[in-house]
């Protein structure tokens, strides 16, 4: 049988037969290696997918994956106030969906319902929730679906004032504490007291009761009163969690401003010096101490108190001192009121000519010291 015989361009000879079954060959390994190549790919993809981390997941924007850090830890719910406005919808029922206002009590009037809803103090799912057992218990509506939104509101304020870096309104949309007003107002300042008052408004005063006068009392709070005092130094170095009372929208917090002693001229420190609470006694003594003494060069026998007086002419009153006969217990220590000027002058060449209303006019500018 003849055989056929080809001269292949690459100038090999070779059976056309044994060359057609070896390119068959080749054909058949090159289809299985895509085959599984393919297989290997849908394996890969259907995980990445198991998984939520498909290569078509992270390009889509729908499907976009946010970083830990940036999601929202979740909404405060705002709580309604008096005189807001409430868009209410009740479906199937057009009759009672409609705006409601809240009146000054806090309570908003729905039609077919005898007797007003209090709605001041509840979040707007609290308060969808509540028409729709009231009217479920009025026979009017079988299963209602109700919600809530306020349109507009004026009052989800706190007011922080008084002693304290920066005085201000800052939004409160459900409530906070009393820490975290004095730090959005920068904190304390130097002549703040060691008392805080909290005025309550319309929201706590529905939410805690304080309306009621058969009340008990409510975290510290007397029901026949809206506001309460409140021991900073407590709160602040004890940290008493009782006293970082919760404040809600409409709220106001007034830090109240402690007495300041003045001293100044021949001492090492001149300054003033706070009187922590109302009544605190500050001495002649104390103060001078607080000043870290007086000079070598001081006329201590000349010494005076400044004290503002009304009823005196040019408004101050001058209290002439021997501290040297105090110093030697020779004459009682005195007592300093807020806003008195201890002035000592000292007694070297020109400073001797140092007047009592330069001392005044110095002491405006100095720096305030807390007492420790």
């Amino acid at each position: 049988m003849a055989v056929l015989i080809r001269i292949w361009k690459d100038g090999t000879i070779a059976d056309w037969r044994t060359r057609r079954v070896g390119l068959c060959r080749s054909l058949m390994v090159a289809a299985a290696v895509l085959f599984m190549a393919g297989f290997l790919a849908a394996q890969e993809s259907a995980a990445q997918h198991a998984n939520g981390t498909s290569d078509t997941a992270t390009a889509s924007p729908e499907y976009e994956l946010v970083p830990e850090a940036t999601k929202p830890a979740g909404t405060v719910e705002e709580l309604i106030s008096p005189d807001d406005q409430l868009d209410v919808f009740v479906m199937d029922v057009p009759e009672l969906t409609r705006q409601y206002r809240v009146t000054t009590a806090g309570l908003i009037e729905v039609p077919l319902l005898k007797k007003p809803i209090v709605a001041a103090g509840l979040t707007p799912e609290q308060l969808a929730q509540t028409i729709r057992e009231k009217l479920q218990a009025a026979g009017m509506v079988n299963d209602p679906f109700v919600t809530v939104q306020v349109a507009s509101s004026h009052s989800h304020t706190v007011t922080i004032a008084g002693a304290v870096k920066n005085p201000q309104i800052f939004p409160v949309p459900s409530k906070t504490t009393l820490l975290d007003a004095i730090s959005q107002a920068g904190g304390l300042a130097p002549d703040a007291s060691d008392t805080a008052i909290v005025a309550r408004g319309e929201i706590a005063g529905h939410i805690l009761g304080l309306n009621k006068s058969d009340s008990a009392e409510t975290g510290g709070e007397s029901a026949s009163s809206r506001s309460l005092k409140v021991d900073l130094k407590r709160l602040m170095e004890d940290g008493d969690p009782n006293l970082n009372v919760t404040l809600y929208p409409g709220d106001r917090v007034t830090v109240q401003r402690a007495g300041v002693v003045y001293v100044v001229g021949a001492v090492y420190r001149a300054g003033g010096f706070v009187m922590a609470n109302e009544g605190q006694h500050m001495t002649v003594l104390r103060a001078i101490a607080l000043a870290n003494n007086v000079k070598s060069t001081a006329a201590t026998k000349k010494a005076v108190i400044i004290r503002k007086d009304s009823k005196t002419p040019g408004g101050t009153e001058q209290i002439p001192l021997n501290l040297n006969k105090i110093l030697d217990g020779h004459e009682p220590d005195q007592d300093l009121l807020a806003n008195d000027i201890l002035f000592i002058p000292d007694s070297a060449g020109k400073k001797a000519l140092y007047r009592t209303g330069e001392a005044a006019a110095q002491a405006a500018s100095l720096m305030i010291y807390r007492v420790p």
